[in-house]
Order: C-alpha cells, then structure tokens, then sequence
C-alpha cells in the first residue's frame, strides 16, 4: 500500500532512501507525481539493497514505481503530466551519462542570465506579465522526440533583458492555462522560433495552443539563400546551430556548448526530465533562446540589403547627380527606375557565380555542404 499523499509531501526536500528490487537509491525528493511515480535529484546508488523495513522512509512505494518502469508513453487523453516520472535508476544511469567535462568553462563574460520558472508562486506571474508587454520573443522547446506524441520538458522564452526557462514538467498544463498561451497565441507578439513544426504539433495537440505570427528563422535562412545565390534553393535546411554559425559572429564556446548539448540528448534523452538540471545545460538553454532573436535581428538585415541598396541608389542619384536629371521625367511616372532594373542585374551575377560555387543536384536545387565549426570567425556562403 502507498503511503498517503500529506506524508510523501511532508518529505519534500528531504533525503529518503528507496529499496527496489535492482537495488538501494538515496537522494533528495523533489516532486512527487501522485499515481505514477516520484523525483529525486541528487541520487546515488547505494552498495548493498537493503531490505530492512525500517531503513527505507519511502519503500512502501516501490511497488508504484516498479509498476511504472518502462512505462514513457503516458496517456493520449491525459497529455505529456499523466506521464509518469522515470525511475531512479534511470536518473542515475542519466546523470552518469552527461560527460559534463566535455564542456567548456563559464568564463563570465559570455555568460547568459536567465530565470528558472519552475512553480506558480513569485516567478510564474511576474514572468508571463513581462512577456505580455513584449513585442518580439524568441521560443524553443526541448523534450522527446517533440512532436503530438512526445514529451516537452523545457520551454525556453527570451526577450532583449529576460531568459526564461519554463519547466513544463513539473508545472503541467497549467503552465499554458496560467498564462503562456495567451502569449503564444497572441497576434501581436512575434515569436521567433526554429524549424516552429514539431514544437507547434506538441503545444497544439498536447496543450490546445495555437501559434501565431511566428518568425521561423529555417524558412528565412532558406529565403535568404535563395536572393543570395539569384533565385537557387539549397538541397537541405540548416538546423540552428549552422545557421547562428552562418549568420551571426557569436564565441565559439557558445556553439561547442550546444553542439555538446545536442550530443549528450541524441546520447540519452531522459536528460531533460533530471532535476535539477546541470548549471552548465541551463547555460545552453538560455543561450538557444538568446541567439535566436539575435539570429532574426541578423536575417531580417539581410533581407533588407536589397531595399537599402536601391534607396542609397535612388539618394545618390539625387544627391550627386545632374541637376536635371528629373527634368524629363513626371512626378506621375510610373516607369521602373534604372536603380531597381539593376537588380535583375545583380541576380543575374550572384546566379551565375552560384554555379560555379556549388554542384547542382537532380532536381535542379544547390548542395549544400555541411558547416564546420570555426573556432575564429564564423563561416559564410560565398555567395552572401
């Protein structure tokens, strides 16, 4: 029989023990998912399992968990919450896993600030009314395998003075009812995002949130190397590690940071659901979030390389110009200008030079090779 629920939340942030039947566990309960399963942190595997009944605080609830061993998929109707916790070996085999010396050190003046959001009282209220008054956020998601049937563990949302790092694990549904969808729904506030599909299938068919006006920073990438090379298309997208690579000039440890991070989740997925979370994983959520509004800063000045050159033309020819130079020509003229019709010139150039830059595959689209992490100065299309 389990114990009731006052006395598993009486021992909140306290150290119990657990003796299952692959061994003894210690560490620090920190949440309890009532029906499925409990959350430690801190865990160590202890030498010996011991089966004295008086030892284990907790042991009346190894049955609960054994049940719940192998059991990830939650429920369709219950959503990603109904999930139960993973086990504490699983935690243990996940923390070992996280070969947190491969990362770099925090050298202070790269670091990022960022706020843990990760109960209703004091940071939840103050967090969603400073996204509401936003004009522009940027939002990732990070879980397993994102999408209508995985599991979202972290939200990260930034602004130009704020990083916040959402746990929707622990904060359930409620996170979304309490305020983040009326965020992520409102028209007003553009949400940068990368690669929005699988990260919008989870909020909508999980949590009932419909994105809008959402600035994809993939799709713009794709854009820009089509204006960029005269009208091509690239066999491939960048993920967002080439294009922050591609686009913007950030410290190298930034990009060795997520190019880690991304390798220990490919290694083992459970590592978003660990509590707490290494300061060093924290860092890179919040960096993710930052480099995504600088990326779309960076990507919409590119866009706008084009108009701006054309209007410097037009002032030029104003400015410098003969005297007379409008004299012939009427106010009302609605005929192409000379300074836009170079720019059928300038796509003709740029095409030109992409075929020689790049091999064309099958279906007519520009291989695109792999970018390379450069420890100097970040890497460009020769074609930009």
């Amino acid at each position: 029989m389990a114990l009731s629920s006052q006395r598993l939340e009486a021992s909140l942030g306290k150290r119990v023990k657990l003796t299952l039947t692959c061994g003894a566990f210690q560490g620090v309960l920190q949440h309890v998912c009532l029906g499925s399963g409990l959350l430690l942190h801190t865990v160590e595997l202890l030498d010996e399992p011991d089966s004295d009944k008086g030892t284990a605080v907790l042991s009346k609830c190894t049955s609960a968990l054994e049940e719940n061993k192998g059991g990830d998929t939650g429920t369709a109707d219950g959503g990603p919450w109904t999930s139960p916790c993973f086990s504490p070996e699983r935690q243990l085999r996940a923390l070992n896993s996280l070969n947190l010396n491969s990362l770099p050190g925090n050298e202070e003046e790269e670091k990022v600030e960022y706020t843990v959001v990760d109960c209703f009282q004091q940071k939840f209220g103050p967090a969603v009314l400073h996204l509401k008054q936003q004009h522009v956020i940027s939002v990732v998601g990070e879980g397993v395998n994102l999408c209508c049937h995985g599991k979202l563990s972290w939200l990260q949302v930034a602004t130009k003075s704020r990083v916040f790092l959402f746990d929707i694990f622990l904060l359930g549904p409620q996170a979304f009812t309490n305020g983040l969808q009326m965020v992520l729904e409102d028209k007003n506030i553009l949400k940068v995002m990368h690669d929005c599909r699988w990260i919008s299938d989870c909020l909508f068919h999980q949590y009932n949130v419909l994105l809008v006006n959402v600035f994809d920073t993939q799709v713009a990438d794709v854009l820009q190397f089509s204006v960029a090379t005269g009208g091509f298309f690239p066999h491939r997208t960048c993920t967002l590690q080439e294009c922050l690579m591609q686009h913007l000039k950030i410290p190298s440890r930034w990009n060795t940071l997520m190019k880690c991070k991304q390798q220990m989740a490919l290694e083992n997925p459970d590592m978003w659901f660990l509590r707490p979370l290494p300061a060093s994983v924290f860092q890179v959520l919040a960096l993710k979030a930052k480099c995504l509004l600088l990326l779309h800063s960076s990507l919409m000045d590119n866009f706008m390389s084009d108009l701006t050159g054309v209007v410097r033309a037009y002032l030029n020819t104003s400015q410098n110009g003969p005297e007379d130079h409008l004299g012939s020509i009427k106010p009302t003229c609605m005929e192409l200008p000379k300074e836009l019709r170079q720019l059928a010139d300038i796509q003709k150039l740029r095409r030109e030079k992409a075929v020689k830059d790049y091999r064309i595959n099958e279906d007519g689209l520009l291989i695109r090779p792999p970018i390379e992490l450069n420890e100097g100065s970040p890497q460009k299309d020769e074609t930009h």
